[in-house]
C-alpha cells in the first residue's frame, strides 16, 4: 500500500484514503498510513493510542480548537476501488466519513501556522459499540489532549452545520412462554405470538418531535430486530424483541430509559448498550463564532455522533463535512466532490483568516 501523499489535491486524498480498507476493528493500515504522513509534519507532535492518532499544533495561541474524524468504516459490500462520476466520488465509506478525513489530514499537513492552535484526532471504532470507540479510549487515559474551546466533528451534514445530537440505546424485550409440541400447541405458550403487543405499541407509537435550543429534533422509537423459534415442530418459549430508541437531547440518558420502560409496561426490558444526547450548545461562544463564519444555518443532528463525548466533557461540539448523510452506509455510497473541496476551503479560510 503507497504512502499517502498529505501534499495532493483533497479529492485525490480522499480517493486514496477511500481504497484503504478500514472496517471497524481492522484499522491499522489506515492508522499506520496515517501516523507515517503525520509524521513527516515538523509542525506537529503525535501520539498513538492503539489506532486512534492525536495530532497537535503546540504554537501557544490563544485558542484551541479540535477537528476530528473517525478512521473505520461499515462493512464492505463490493464498493471498493473508489470511482468518480461527474460530481460524486464512490467508494465504502466515501460520505462516512473518508471525505471529511481528507479534509482534516489536508489541514494538519498543510495549514502550518493556523491562528487558533488544533488538536487533530483520527479515531478508531465508531461505527461499533461503544465500548470500542478509539476517541473514549483518549478521554479515558488522557482527557486533557481532548482540551479545546471548540471541538468540530467531520460527520457528513451535506456541507452544512448539525448542532448537537440525538441519544441512542437499545433495549432487548424479551418475551417467555412454555414449550411444547406443535401438534398439541395447546400444551404450550408460544412466546412469537406474544411478541404481538410490543409490535402494536410500536406501531402505534407516536414519536416526539422537541425544540431544543431552536433546532426541532424528531425522535424515534422502532423494532430493529426479532429472534425466536427452536425448530419446526416445537412451539417456542422464548422470543426476543430488540427496539432502538432514538431520543432528543432535551432529555437525558435516565429519562430515555425510563420513557422506553413506561412504554412496555408490563414486559421484561433489558438495555444492552446505549449513548447521550448532546445539546446544540450554539449559544456558547465558539460555537455562535465558528457558525457566523461558515454562514450557514445550523441544522439539529438526528443521528448519535461523538459530539455527547465533548459535550460530556464540558466543551461545545458541531458536525460539520462533506456527504448526504441519508446514504451513508449503503452500496452505492458516494461524496459530493464540490462539498469535500467547499469544506475543506471554509476551514481552510476559518484556520488562517
Amino acid at each position: 500500500m503507497p504512502a499517502l501523499d498529505l501534499s495532493t489535491d483533497v479529492v485525490a486524498l480522499a480517493a486514496a484514503i477511500i481504497d484503504v480498507p478500514s472496517e471497524s476493528h481492522d484499522e491499522t493500515l489506515l492508522a499506520d498510513l496515517v501516523e507515517s504522513a503525520l509524521a513527516e509534519c515538523a509542525h506537529l507532535t503525535l501520539v498513538r493510542f492503539g489506532n486512534t492518532i492525536v495530532a497537535r499544533t503546540e504554537l501557544g495561541r490563544s485558542d484551541r480548537v479540535l477537528i476530528g474524524g473517525h478512521l473505520d468504516t461499515v462493512p464492505s459490500a463490493g464498493n471498493l476501488p473508489h470511482h468518480f462520476d461527474g460530481d460524486r466520488l464512490y467508494g465504502l465509506g466515501a460520505c462516512d466519513m473518508k471525505g471529511g478525513l481528507a479534509i482534516a489530514l489536508s489541514l494538519a499537513a498543510n495549514v502550518k501556522a493556523p491562528v487558533r492552535d488544533v488538536t487533530y484526532v483520527f479515531y478508531e471504532c465508531e461505527e461499533v459499540a461503544s465500548e470500542f470507540n478509539g476517541l473514549q479510549k483518549v478521554v479515558d487515559a488522557e482527557p486533557m489532549l481532548l482540551a479545546a474551546s471548540l471541538a468540530i466533528l467531520m460527520e457528513p451534514t451535506n456541507a452544512g452545520i448539525e448542532a448537537g445530537c440525538q441519544g441512542t440505546l437499545r433495549a432487548e424485550i424479551r418475551l417467555n412462554g412454555v414449550r411444547s409440541h406443535s401438534a398439541r400447541s395447546w400444551m404450550g405458550i408460544n412466546a412469537v405470538h406474544a411478541a404481538g403487543e410490543v409490535l402494536a405499541r410500536l406501531q402505534g407509537y407516536q414519536a416526539r418531535e422537541p425544540v431544543v435550543d431552536g433546532l426541532t429534533y424528531h425522535e424515534g422509537l422502532n423494532a430493529v430486530g426479532i429472534k425466536g423459534g427452536i425448530a419446526g415442530n416445537v412451539i417456542p418459549d422464548e422470543c426476543v424483541v430488540t427496539v432502538n430508541y432514538r431520543f432528543a437531547p432535551d432529555r437525558s440518558l435516565e429519562e430515555a430509559k425510563a420513557h422506553v420502560e413506561s412504554v412496555f409496561e408490563g414486559f421484561d426490558v433489558q438495555f444492552v448498550d446505549e449513548a447521550d444526547a448532546a445539546r446544540p450548545g450554539l449559544d456558547r461562544p465558539a460555537a455562535a463564532a465558528f457558525v457566523e463564519a461558515i454562514g450557514v444555518i445550523p441544522q439539529p443532528k438526528f443521528g448519535w455522533t461523538d459530539v455527547a463525548r465533548f459535550t460530556a466533557l464540558g466543551t461545545p461540539a458541531l458536525n460539520f463535512g462533506p456527504g448526504d448523510p441519508s446514504i451513508a452506509h449503503q452500496v452505492d455510497e458516494w461524496v459530493s466532490v464540490e462539498q469535500v473541496r467547499s469544506c475543506h476551503e471554509r476551514l481552510q479560510r476559518w484556520l488562517t483568516a
